[in-house]
C-alpha cells in the first residue's frame, strides 16, 4: 500500500474537475498538471530573480548564452544559439554594452570580424541571478533522496523523449 502524502493544489483541481469531467484520467491530469505548476513556478522564481539583480529576461539568456560559450563567441554564433535576426542581435549587444556587461573586440580569427566577450560585470550579474535560481531548483528538490531525484530524471526522459519524437501525422 502507497504511503499517503500531503495535498498539493493538483489535488484540489482533480477533485473539483473528476466531477465535472468523471473520465478524465488523474494520474495523466496529475502529472502534467504538476509538471505546468512547477515550470510557472520557476518561471516567476527567474523573473523575480531576474529583477532583483537588473536584467531583464532577454539580457540574461545573451548573457547566459556567450558564458555558455565560455565568455566570447562571435555575434553571429550568439544570434544562432538565440535564434535571433543579426540585426535583433546587434540591438542586444549594442545594450550589453552600454551596460558594462559585454565588450566588441576583434576577431582572433578574422581581423575584419568582432568577437563579443562577456566582461567581469557580465559575468557577476549572470552568475549572481543563475545562482538565485539555482538555489530554489535545489530547494524544491530537498525533499527528494538522490536516488528518488535519478529516479524523476530518468523518468522525465523517458517522457520528454516520447514528445520529442512526436508523429506530425
Amino acid at each position: 500500500m502507497a504511503a499517503v502524502t500531503a495535498q498539493d493544489s493538483v489535488d484540489e483541481h482533480l477533485d473539483r474537475w473528476l466531477k465535472v469531467l468523471p473520465s478524465l484520467d488523474p494520474v495523466v491530469e496529475g502529472v502534467v498538471k504538476r509538471m505546468w505548476v512547477l515550470v510557472r513556478h520557476l518561471g516567476a522564481v527567474k523573473e523575480e530573480s531576474l529583477a532583483a539583480h537588473g536584467l531583464q529576461s532577454f539580457e540574461y539568456l545573451t548573457l547566459h548564452a556567450l558564458a555558455g560559450r565560455a565568455g566570447s563567441a562571435s555575434p553571429t554564433e550568439l544570434a544562432g544559439d538565440l535564434k535571433l535576426s543579426p540585426s535583433a542581435m546587434t540591438g542586444r549587444l549594442d545594450g550589453l554594452e552600454r551596460r558594462g556587461f559585454v565588450r566588441r573586440r576583434p576577431s582572433s580569427v578574422d581581423r575584419r570580424k568582432l568577437d563579443i566577450e562577456l566582461t567581469d560585470e557580465g559575468r557577476a550579474a549572470w552568475r549572481s541571478a543563475l545562482e538565485t535560481q539555482g538555489a530554489e531548483e535545489h530547494r524544491i528538490l530537498s525533499g527528494l533522496s538522490p536516488a528518488e531525484r535519478d529516479q524523476l530524471t530518468d523518468l522525465l526522459r523517458r517522457v520528454l523523449i516520447e514528445a520529442e519524437h512526436r508523429d506530425p501525422h
